[in-house]
């Protein structure tokens, strides 16, 4: 297919990042689009199983497909997704990147803040700060000041004081908001235009599937996300994936600490006393909180707050404050800090465990808190880390990878091409639903010789996993 971009438009001379299977380093490719749209990939240098000069997206589905299937088939699958899954919905709709949240100006402090923004970012190895990282670092600010003037407010020489820390803390609450307004912006971008959000919606629900569609009896797809909006809640709602996750309740969901292993179980017709695991099932973590979380009461509450709202002060509290996305530490550090504690231990537990594969799409390794998780799963021989992306942002993917002293551990496929969401689903993702009928004809297939010749018409057919019936449902067994 052509390169319908759900990113930025390559260049000519794009680089590719290819590792898979046994390779042993990085295979680079260059990257360019015929004339007719199709695309090539040349790799810079051979490889065992590359040594062609040049290669199109169906010759390379061959040797990725069959090994992202395997992986997917581990007993313990987990997916990150970052800000480029909501950049690539959004692209493949509007032709162009969410607007986001921009730098900013404070009136109080400002130096200070853009100096500790400087710093922190540059620890994280994100090079320049953004907009939230200068949020963070005025709230911290604003948090020091308030404890310098309480009590004080009166007293003349913590007046000047008191009144620099009034107009902080008026610039947070308008950076706050300009924070929600961009969120709900990029949400209503993904549904503006009704043909092009159709097919963005199909893109992202087979994309949501690829990783879903897993036996009922095996362990759950666990899906995390650093993203403040409702994208994924709304992929999977289309696609009929039920999400689980730590919230009770329907009218005003509340914020559960206990980690019940709830789960979704049917009864087959004329089958009682022997229930079954439900399929298309997940579990969801939201690991930097949600534009519709709010702080009500010392209670985490999830609220009735309708994807891509043109306002959002109908649904939410006057102060912006209350509602729980990562940059606002709050009035209450106690309350703030307690569901992101609870989160980020359900990431370690779920990915930090023995035959378990990570796959990240759109994460650009720039949570230090993450990556330490991360790093920590690699030390058990038995996982796997998986990085899908559009860009090397800053080098940082291609320092982890280094840095991690695991390679034999990681699969890349990054670049432009690699990381368009279109291709992924196209050609590198497993299909994601296999009736019984496919997985027969692909065994007689192989049963009666395919040979290379003929792969090109058979390799819609993803391979059975030695042992394994690929994505079978426990319902087609019986």
């Amino acid at each position: 297919m052509a390169t319908d971009s759900s990113g930025p438009q390559p260049e000519k001379a794009d680089r590719q990042l290819l590792k898979i299977r046994e390779m042993r380093d990085i295979l680079e490719f260059d990257f360019e689009t015929e004339p007719d749209g199709e695309a090539i990939l040349k790799p810079l240098k051979t490889a065992p199983g590359f040594e062609k000069p040049s290669y199109r997206p169906s010759d390379l589905r061959k040797d990725i497909e069959p090994w992202l299937t395997a992986l997917f088939q581990s007993e313990h699958l987990s997916l990150l997704s970052g800000a480029g899954l909501t950049t690539a919905v959004h692209y493949h709709v509007t032709g162009q990147a969410p607007d986001g949240f921009s730098n900013r100006t404070y009136a109080a402090f400002d130096e200070q803040i853009q100096a500790e923004a400087k710093r922190s970012a540059e620890e994280m190895g994100r090079g320049e700060p953004n907009p939230e990282d200068q949020l963070r670092s005025a709230l911290r600010i604003a948090d020091g000041l308030q404890i310098l003037v309480s009590g004080n407010a009166d007293s003349a020489e913590w007046k000047s004081l008191a009144t620099q820390l009034a107009a902080l803390q008026a610039d947070i609450k308008t950076a706050l908001e300009a924070l929600i307004a961009g969120i709900l912006s990029a949400e209503r971008g993904v549904i503006s235009h009704r043909e092009k959000r159709e097919e963005a919606l199909l893109l992202l629900v087979s994309f949501l599937m690829s990783f879903a569609s897993r036996t009922g009896t095996r362990d759950r797809l666990h899906i995390f996300t650093t993203n403040y909006d409702r994208l994924i809640e709304f992929g999977a709602e289309v696609a009929g994936i039920r999400l689980i996750d730590r919230f009770v309740g329907s009218l005003s969901p509340l914020f559960r600490a206990s980690r019940l292993d709830i789960d979704l179980h049917y009864n087959p017709p004329g089958i009682r006393g022997e229930p079954r695991y439900l399929e298309g099932v997940a579990r969801f973590t939201k690991l930097h909180g949600s534009l519709d979380w709010i702080d009500e009461d010392r209670q985490v509450r999830r609220i009735a707050l309708p994807f891509g709202a043109k306002e959002h002060k109908p649904y939410l509290p006057d102060d912006a404050q209350n509602v729980l996305i990562y940059p606002n530490d709050a009035k209450d550090r106690e309350t703030t800090d307690y569901p992101y504690v609870e989160l980020h231990r359900d990431f370690a537990a779920a990915v930090c465990r023995p035959n378990s594969v990570l796959v990240t799409y759109g994460y650009s390794f720039g949570d230090d808190h993450i990556n330490r998780v991360i790093r920590d799963m690699l030390t058990i021989p038995s996982t796997h880390l998986v990085i899908l992306s559009h860009g090397n942002t800053s080098s940082r993917l291609t320092k982890f990878y280094h840095d991690s002293k695991r390679t034999s551990q990681i699969t890349l496929l990054i670049g432009s091409h690699f990381g368009n969401l279109a291709n992924l689903v196209d050609y590198y993702l497993p299909k994601p639903a296999i009736d019984r009928a496919s997985i027969r004809m692909a065994e007689l297939l192989r049963a009666r010789g395919v040979t290379d010749k003929t792969k090109d018409d058979s390799s819609k057919f993803p391979p059975v996993v030695p042992g394994e019936t690929a994505n079978t449902t426990e319902n087609e067994e019986l």
